[in-house]
């Protein structure tokens, strides 16, 4: 009777987390639009973003100032939207690769996207492309590397082996990565090396309406597409032959799911730089929660995905003098973490959390 008891307990706390963790997620929008150096109370912060999709006049007396305003609307929103958009896509991402390859240690990068990205964003910074340039190279530069990835692997293997497309997307992402340490070679040193290195690093600084439509446009069009198909990658997850017995191509069902993940990631590192580990570690931490299927592992690593970045942000320009990328702390915070779920999860089999 225990074991039952505890059994629909866990069943109630995986239904009802998804939920959960979307009220976590706005109420961690609302506290990161409050902290920083000009503190605003939560209070204001609603009555301001309220004000701001109140599609009718404001009354000439309002409870906040025009500062707390500019503070809110042009400094802090585009930068909680990014951050947000980017968690939420890389969350997403992780859990989507790593229920169809049926490898825990698959992450957005894997297919070489965020290597080739990172080379168009680089590039156009060298021939000091505006930023709406930078973002269109970093995402033809990213789709550019799944093209390699997809043309070396099926080169390989005609199959659907993922081990192949693992090792396809490390020597293309090898690859990519050389090229942009050619182009930091060849950058001016004083110019456009440190705003090169900075942006690759990974960081919300910059952050504006133009990026935050960039950004929020493919996570939100294609994660909707992903949502869509998370059945689907159930059936994945279990290996192609219970995917074929049911009538699906297998084959065109991965590489669709691959498409949509390199536009996610893409979209992100041109936004926002390189932001690790993220779509390593979520899904990990989504997975003790709600468990392996992906109905509900991947609205929620989507969610874990988008508090985590929020949280490293929040961090990263509160709790030190000088603000650092979050890019460095996704890495140092993700590093002992996964290395601690992903010794627990050996002891039990990665998807009976």
């Amino acid at each position: 009777m225990t074991k039952m008891s505890h059994a629909r307990r866990s069943g109630l706390v995986a239904f009802a987390a998804p939920s959960f963790l979307g009220v976590a997620t706005l109420l961690a929008m609302l506290l990161s639009l409050s902290i920083g150096v000009y503190p605003i109370s939560l209070a204001k912060i609603g009555q301001i973003v309220g004000s701001l999709a109140w599609p009718f006049p404001l009354p000439d007396h309002v409870d906040w100032t025009l500062k707390e305003q500019i503070v809110v609307q042009v400094v802090r929103l585009p930068r909680v939207i990014v951050a947000t958009m980017a968690g939420l896509g890389l969350g997403l991402s992780g859990a989507a690769l790593q229920g169809m390859m049926r490898n825990p240690l698959v992450s957005p990068d894997l297919v070489g996207v965020t290597s080739g990205a990172a080379f168009g964003g680089v590039l156009a910074m060298l021939f000091d492309f505006p930023s709406v340039g930078v973002v269109g190279c970093a995402m033809a530069g990213g789709l550019a590397a799944l093209g390699c990835t997809s043309m070396l692997a099926r080169l390989v293997h005609r199959g659907t082996d993922s081990f192949v497309l693992i090792l396809a997307g490390v020597f293309v992402g090898a690859f990519f990565a050389a090229l942009v340490g050619i182009i930091e070679y060849l950058a001016d040193s004083h110019t456009q090396l440190p705003g090169m290195v900075y942006w690759l690093l990974g960081s919300f600084v910059n952050a504006d309406p133009r990026k935050v439509a960039m950004i929020t446009i493919p996570t939100l069009g294609a994660g909707a597409v992903l949502m869509g198909l998370r059945w689907r990658i159930n059936l994945l997850s279990l290996g192609d032959l219970d995917a074929t017995s049911l009538g699906f191509d297998a084959t065109r069902l991965r590489w669709i799911i691959i498409l949509l993940v390199s536009l996610i990631v893409a979209a992100q590192v041109a936004a926002s730089g390189v932001i690790g580990w993220v779509g390593l570690v979520v899904p990990h931490l989504a997975r003790t929660i709600v468990g392996p299927d992906h109905r509900r592992l991947l609205p929620a690593s989507a969610l874990l995905g988008a508090i985590f970045t929020l949280a490293m942000d929040d961090i990263s320009r509160t709790l030190f003098t000088q603000e650092i990328p979050v890019g460095l702390l996704t890495a140092v915070v993700g590093t002992p973490l996964i290395c601690v779920l992903f010794w627990k999860v050996q002891t039990r089999g990665w998807t009976n959390d």
